[in-house]
């Protein structure tokens, strides 16, 4: 099959068809990695989120492979320098579910500051108690905002909403808009040390290290509520656990962690192969948050309503039109010009 489009359900398979039923593809539940990959080596144009592991190993598997469109902002699960050195263009989804994030954002937080999982929990039990159950009001704290683009500026002016005070961090700051929205900028420091809850909105390249580690935990207030529904890197996974385990930070909502497609794979921890792959402290920090009792981990599901997976899929199928139509779209590697030029605009979906 020319294309394949890996991580697909059946709503999504649906969705598909009435969007791009003249592309010639094919479809699969399953992530694509080293066990697999070998099945799709006809496959000249793939697409697939988060969960496939498209490292060197898995790609040298795939000698036809010109496009991935990959359906996902963050493009970490690819080797783009094995990409761009083998003539392979990667394009992304740049902008998607700012409004589902930026609320997914609030659906922590407001069951850290409510204890919403516990109150459910002892209701199941039978015990209408509310002791141990006291909350606090979002009402008059200060949102600290790392990243604000589109996702960060709706947070913002939900947290506005709330009655809340808003402090922004960002590279590349947009005073006008923060103005409209009535928030103001300052640098990371005198934010991680103001903010009663900090929300991370990072790209995947400005988390190549920890945004919050030792140092940044410190700075903070004690008992600081911490988001993260950008990229899991953005994190050091073993400062946060030891800054909950000293009251440094109260309460964390987690959309992603580092290495969470390996989470699961307890049982090949003692593997070398493993090993050479993951960091092993840093996964079982990770298995230790998903048992934390002030902790909320939810498994990268912010983007995932409706209205945005139809949004993805829109625009990766365009992508992929985009291609092979000889003038790609979202495309976040070098490779080589001529390289490009011949996957791109000599592309002949069934030639040899």
């Amino acid at each position: 099959m020319d294309t394949v489009f890996f991580e697909v359900d059946d709503t999504e398979a649906k969705i598909l068809l009435d969007l791009y039923g003249d592309i010639d593809y094919d479809t699969t539940a399953a992530a694509l990695n080293a066990a697999n990959a070998s099945r799709y080596a006809d496959a000249r144009v793939i697409s697939c989120f988060v969960y496939s592991d498209l490292c060197a190993e898995v790609l040298a598997r795939l000698p036809r492979l010109k496009f991935i469109a990959t359906r996902s902002r963050t493009f970490d699960h690819i080797d783009l320098g094995y990409c761009s050195a083998h003539g392979i263009a990667v394009a992304n989804v740049p902008d998607y579910g700012c409004d589902s994030v930026a609320e997914h954002v609030f659906s922590l937080l407001l069951s850290l500051s409510r204890h919403i999982p516990q109150a459910a929990q002892k209701s199941r039990e039978g015990n209408f108690s509310p002791f141990g159950l006291q909350g606090f009001d979002l009402r008059g704290k200060t949102m600290g905002i790392v990243g604000t683009g589109a996702i960060g500026m709706r947070t913002a002016r939900i947290a506005r909403a709330f009655g809340m005070e808003v402090i922004g961090c960002d590279i590349r700051p947009n005073h006008s808009v923060a103005a409209e929205y009535g928030f103001i900028y300052s640098d990371l420091e005198d934010l991680l040390g103001q903010s009663d809850i900090i929300s991370l909105h990072v790209s995947g390249a400005a988390a190549a290290g920890p945004l919050l580690s030792d140092r940044e935990f410190r700075i903070m207030k004690d008992g600081v509520t911490i988001i993260n529904t950008s990229v899991g890197s953005a994190i050091d996974i073993k400062a946060l656990l030891a800054a909950l385990s000293s009251g440094k930070v109260g309460a964390v909502g987690l959309d992603v962690l580092p290495d969470e497609t390996a989470i699961h794979e307890e049982a090949e921890f003692l593997r070398v192969s493993f090993s050479e792959k993951h960091d092993a402290e840093t996964l079982l920090a990770s298995h230790a948050l998903l048992h934390h009792k002030n902790v909320i981990v939810t498994p990268h599901i912010a983007f995932c309503t409706k209205e945005t997976v139809e949004s993805i899929l829109r625009t990766t199928g365009d992508n992929i039109h985009a291609f092979r139509s000889g003038h790609p779209l979202n495309v976040v590697n070098a490779p080589p010009a001529q390289a490009l030029r011949a996957a791109a605009g000599a592309y002949v979906p069934n030639a040899p």
